[in-house]
């Protein structure tokens, strides 16, 4: 279409200007005011050619041309964040070790807690795109806690750095039904991994028990502005590689009858227990086969079942104050059926944990979080004991992109279990005082 106009325009011009052969006659005045017109009529077909609209589906073809479907910049979102902390721990204990902490597991230290990168393409129904992708690249000491160990990922080293990696297709299913594929952050509980996206800075007792991803496939589908429900396949809680056979499954839903009320509740079906042996420290294969695959079996190997029922619920009460409730409840099995000798005590934590978060200021905010756990058979802590914990957290948002917390919290015991400076000495409670800062940049908008 753009050469044509060329064409045009140039064969127009040429007419015009192009010399003419000299005349025998000096024109009249009557001639020149008939050729001074003919050439306005000209010019204005020029015009009208040079500002004509362009057809429907040129803009669309040109923009195919520079990028592709699926390819296009506007559907690209990215963001970075730099987590940081310094934390001090009134029991001084030895080899500045928090007990029962998530990321602050450091104490007396200058701590690089998470830097991450983000990577998101969201489906466009739209503009036509069904399909989309998310990655989440992570690094810094939060890591070791998000991917866990030998003890329930058997390669743990192999996706150290990959929090998130699934990709998303809408089917054409009423309003839509949409399938991940892949690795994703665990919403069994309602704190989350990003610090900015958190009333306090420290996570919760839960947030440390309860998983913190899945590999697999999950379907969501929204049947109305109040219901949504979800259903996930996966290899196990905290599993990128399966160590079974078993694959866990997961039955969710999310009510919001109004539009400040959320209500979530989930329930997780697993069976937690490996069938091979882990290599710890991985050397050469002495098979053909990669480093840290395991063919030692596990016999009798255990079989029993992980139940865990999972509620949460968040009233925006004002702009400016919203409070939430958690109630967990977990039991695990180490075999399904009794028999000789088999251990058929289940294991149980149960508990659950309130918060409150006023925003002051524009840029202040503060936040309290109040938890109980049970652990009966050391399923969590490694001892059966009565958990509390207490948390206050201030915030202030220097600009949109950066902000500080400071924090004071206290865990209790029912029983002597927190470190101290002396060895073999264990305080009942542990109290913290934590100084936050983290920073985040990107076109990644809202909560990550």
């Amino acid at each position: 279409m753009h050469r044509l106009r060329r064409h045009r325009v140039a064969l127009a011009l040429s007419l015009v200007l192009l010399p003419r052969p000299a005349l025998a006659q000096v024109p009249t005045t009557q001639e020149l005011l008939q050729r001074i017109s003919a050439l306005e009529a000209q010019l204005a077909e020029l015009k009208a050619l040079v500002n004509a609209p362009r057809p429907a589906g040129v803009e669309a073809a040109q923009a195919a041309e520079i990028a592709p479907e699926g390819v296009k910049p506007e559907g690209l979102k990215y963001g970075g964040v730099l987590d940081t902390y310094y934390g001090f721990n009134v029991n001084r204990p030895i080899g500045r070790v928090n007990l029962l902490r998530a990321y602050d597991v450091t104490a007396n230290n200058f701590t690089l807690s998470q830097a991450g990168v983000l990577l998101e393409s969201v489906p466009d129904l739209q503009a036509g795109r069904r399909f989309g992708a998310r990655l989440d690249f992570q690094f810094g000491q939060a890591t070791e806690t998000l991917q866990g160990s030998p003890a329930n990922e058997p390669r743990p080293w192999v996706y150290r750095n990959i929090f998130q990696a699934y990709g998303t297709y809408v089917f054409p299913l009423g309003q839509g039904l949409a399938v991940d594929f892949g690795k994703w952050g665990s919403s069994l509980g309602i704190e989350a991994n990003y610090n900015k996206d958190q009333a306090n800075y420290s996570r919760s007792l839960w947030f440390d028990y309860l998983p913190f991803y899945h590999m697999g496939a999950r379907v969501s589908y929204r049947f109305n502005d109040v219901f949504t429900a979800s259903y996930w396949i996966t290899n196990g809680t905290q599993q990128t590689e399966a160590f079974n056979n078993y694959k866990d499954q997961m039955f969710g839903a999310v009510i919001a009858p109004v539009k400040s009320v959320t209500w979530t509740t989930n329930f997780y079906l697993g069976q937690e227990h490996p069938d091979v042996q882990p290599i710890q420290q991985p050397g050469a294969p002495t098979i053909p086969t990669q480093p840290g695959l395991s063919i030692v079996p596990i016999v009798p190997a255990l079989d029993g079942r992980l139940h865990i029922f999972d509620s949460y619920a968040t009233w925006q009460a004002t702009p400016n104050t919203a409070l939430s409730i958690e109630g967990d409840y977990v039991v695990s099995r180490q075999w399904n059926e009794p028999g000789p000798g088999r251990q058929t005590t289940p294991s149980h934590v149960y508990g659950g944990a309130v918060y409150a978060r006023q925003q002051l200021t524009p840029k202040a905010a503060i936040a309290g979080r109040a938890e109980f756990v049970r652990d009966d058979g050391g399923l969590f802590s490694g001892a059966t004991q009565s958990l509390k914990e207490t948390t206050v957290t201030y915030e202030y948002k220097v600009a949109e992109g950066f902000l500080m917390r400071g924090e004071w919290r206290r865990d209790v015991s029912n029983a002597p279990f927190f470190l101290t400076r002396d060895v073999g000495v264990l305080n009942t409670d542990q109290q913290t005082a934590t100084l936050g800062v983290i920073w985040w940049w990107g076109t990644k908008r809202g909560a990550w």
